[in-house]
Formats: C-alpha cells, structure tokens, sequence
C-alpha cells in the first residue's frame, strides 16, 4: 500500500469511529432527555394529586366553617327576647 493510500485509510477510520461515537452520545442524550420528561410527568401528577387533596381539605373547612358561624348566629338569635 502507499503511503497516500494508508492514510485515506486512517483517516476514514477515524473518521467513522467518530461518527459511531457521535451516534452514540446522541442517542444517550436523547435518552436521558425522554427519561427525564417521564420523570417530570410523574412529578407533575404527584403535585397535582397534593393540590387535589389540599382543596377537599379546605372545601371541607370551609363548609365546618360555615355551619359553625350559622350555627352560633341561630343560637344568637334564640337568645335574644
């Protein structure tokens, strides 16, 4: 082989371990990227599952809330001549 045939040669082995490597990092990357959008799905639902609870808790507050105030307004009302 000549010497301008070897390092075609070299070259484009390189250059093709280059390209073999790139594909690779890129497919991790996107990978990595999908895994954290599972991820970030997972945390949203979590959350939204906690803001769920936490307005039942209030509704429920509330509603004690009122029927006590009625209730001291009714008892109020009786006591009165």
């Amino acid at each position: 082989m000549s010497r301008s045939s070897r390092a075609v040669l070299v070259v484009t082995a390189l250059l093709s371990a280059a390209t073999i490597a790139a594909v690779h990092v890129q497919q991790r990357r996107e990978r990595e990227r999908l895994h954290s959008g599972v991820l970030r799905d997972l945390e949203r639902q979590s959350q939204k599952r906690e803001n769920i609870r936490l307005l039942e808790e209030q509704i429920a507050l509330t509603k004690r809330l009122t029927e006590e105030r009625d209730k001291m307004l009714v008892e109020k009302g009786s006591q009165q001549p």
